[in-house]
Formats: structure tokens, C-alpha cells, sequence
């Protein structure tokens, strides 16, 4: 992040001891990069300025922060040659992904665009609610830009956990054989057409007018594995059996609401924009595998370094405030 005062940069260095995966250097972020090989980093965390206009501290006598105050323009200048610079280390099939406020998206998604062929923004619901507003809407989404150089890129499936509500209302049907299930659509909605074939199980014959979702040869496997819901009634539609054993969670979407800002949740707060772990472990889990080098070159308290440790990932970070250092350093005392 920029400096917060107008005194010279500090020198380029590596600050060590941190962590065994875990390394930590002081500088410019452009300047750092250049010292990184091109083509070899499988994930990029940015958390940069929001071009806010505001300063951040820890608290009305702290010290411990920066300035997020631009134009336009010097923001878009600075943003620019922050991402072309982390385009060249980011591997093909790796993933930079830009943390930014919904209010401050637009610059940033035009810059991204510029770059990366594929932009995907995550919408990150921070916080329940915000009972001080008087005269706006209370500003609860942050954007997270998943950003990838090709369609072909590291991604794995990462599960939300099912609440309470949807465990009651989605689980309501149960057997011998594998416990409870819910109820999976097998018949195409009536405004399209699927595939056209009559089925039979149990002495029932089925032939919706629609046709089905998948192939008559995928539908026999459901009925040879017993994973087949027959309705009650012989009007009823077809379903397949979704076990609940076999379904550790929801696969995640594009709006996460099930994490929490530090200010509304449990973990103590290091740097006045840090963000949660479980936040971090997340997007490192959805685009690296264990062992994968991650890099955040702004990296204030040092999160991403704990979400990869705790992960099995590498972990390379940066700052140009040199506060961060202890900050970093106590992550892992």
C-alpha cells in the first residue's frame, strides 16, 4: 500500500524470522515483484487502498496505519502498474484475486478487464446489518475479483456449511440404505426439452413431456445404486435421492454471507483493514493445492500468511510500512 507519509521508501529487505513457509519482505510493491520469478506464483491475494479517501488507523491515538486519499487518476496509475507487474509472476493457471469495497469496484474491474480474459466477482456479505446509517444504505458487500489469465485455470470445489434451516427443510426424506435424502430434479423444466425416452422402475412407467436431465444411461445407474425417489402419487415426477452423508456442505456460490468482518465476529483485529482468516483459507482453498506458493504483496497483519500456514501452503508476503513487521511476526510467536 502507498506510504503515509512523504519520507523515503524504505530499502528493500527481507525480515526474518517468520515462519518456516512463511516469508516477509519490506518494500514497494512494483519493486518487490521485480524480484520474483515470472510465471511461478499460484495465487495472488491483493487487498490494496480502496481510493476511500480516508485514513486508517487502529484507533483515535494510534499511529499504526496508512492513508487512503487520490484522484482518480493517480489511483488508476497506481493500480495499473500494480497489476501489470503481478500479471508476469502469476502462472497460467493461477488466480489474483482483488479485494476491494462495492463502492470503490469501478476503477479496479476497469483495470482488471484490461488484463485478465476472465473477471469473476465473488460478492463477500460482511456484515448482518449497520444500525448507525441515518442518510445511505449501510454498506455491506465487499467485491472480491477472481481474476484468471485463461479459462483453463487451478479451481476445486469448496463447500459452504448447510444452515440449520436448510437442513430442516432439504433433508426431509429418509431410508434404509444410506439415511436421509433430499430430492434432486430428474425431469427438464417445462420450457425446455431434454432427453426423450421412456423409463421404467419398479413396474412404473415414466415419460415426461419436457423429457429428462440426463441420459437414459446415467438414469439406469440411479436405479441400479437404489438412489431413485418414486412419488407417492402416479401423477408425480421422478427424483433422484441426494444423501445427506454424501454431502458435506453447498457447493460455494458467488455470494459468501457465512463470514463474518473481524469487527462482527471472534477473531481480534491486528491492522485496521485486516481481514478474516477464514476468509483467506477460503479463496487459497478454492485456487491452489497443498504446497502452492501464494503471494501478497500488500500484506498489512499478515493473514494470508496465516491462512497458509494453516492450509500447507507457501507463503511469501510484503509491505512498505515497516509497522508490519512486529504485527506479522506475533501471527506466529
Amino acid at each position: 500500500m502507498p506510504p503515509k507519509k512523504t519520507s523515503p521508501l524504505p530499502k528493500m529487505e527481507k525480515i526474518s524470522p517468520i515462519h518456516p513457509s512463511v516469508s516477509l519482505h519490506l518494500g514497494e510493491c512494483c519493486e518487490y515483484v521485480k524480484t520474483l520469478t515470472p510465471n511461478t506464483i499460484n495465487m495472488i491475494y491483493l487487498d490494496p487502498p480502496f481510493n476511500s479517501d480516508r485514513n486508517y488507523t487502529m484507533g483515535v491515538d494510534s499511529t499504526i496505519g496508512f492513508g487512503d486519499k487520490w484522484t482518480d487518476e493517480t489511483y488508476e496509475q497506481f493500480l495499473e502498474s500494480t497489476i501489470s507487474s503481478l500479471y508476469t509472476v502469476l502462472t497460467n493457471d493461477g488466480t489474483l484475486f482483488f479485494h476491494i469495497s462495492a463502492a470503490c469496484m469501478f476503477i479496479p474491474e476497469k483495470v482488471l478487464r484490461k488484463h485478465f480474459s476472465i473477471v469473476t466477482p465473488i460478492f463477500w456479505k460482511k456484515c448482518r446489518s449497520k444500525n448507525n446509517v441515518k442518510n445511505k444504505l449501510g454498506a455491506t458487500i465487499d467485491i472480491i475479483f477472481k481474476c484468471n489469465k485463461q479459462a483453463k485455470h487451478k479451481f476445486n470445489v469448496v463447500t459452504q456449511e448447510k444452515d440449520a434451516t436448510y437442513l430442516k427443510n432439504s433433508f426431509k426424506n429418509s431410508d434404509e440404505l444410506r439415511g436421509n435424502y433430499s430430492l434432486g430434479h430428474l425431469v427438464t423444466e417445462r420450457t425446455k426439452k431434454g432427453y426423450m425416452y421412456e423409463f421404467e422402475v419398479e413396474g412404473k412407467t415414466f415419460n415426461p413431456p419436457s423429457g429428462w436431465r440426463i441420459k437414459e444411461s446415467e438414469l439406469v445407474k440411479l436405479r441400479d445404486e437404489s438412489r431413485l425417489h418414486l412419488p407417492k402419487k402416479g401423477s408425480g415426477n421422478l427424483y433422484k435421492k441426494i444423501y445427506l452423508s454424501e454431502n458435506p456442505g453447498k457447493p460455494c456460490t458467488d455470494l459468501w454471507d457465512d463470514i463474518h468482518s473481524i469487527s462482527q465476529g471472534s477473531e481480534g483485529r491486528k491492522y485496521p483493514t485486516a481481514k478474516p482468516v477464514k476468509l483467506l483459507e477460503r479463496l487459497i482453498e478454492i485456487s491452489t493445492n497443498t504446497g502452492d506458493l501464494v503471494l501478497d504483496p500488500m500484506c498489512g497483519s499478515g493473514t494470508t500468511a496465516s491462512a497458509c500456514v494453516n492450509t500447507e501452503r507457501v507463503c511469501l508476503l510484503n509491505d512498505i510500512n515497516e509497522e508490519v513487521v512486529d504485527i506479522v511476526r506475533s501471527r506466529f510467536a
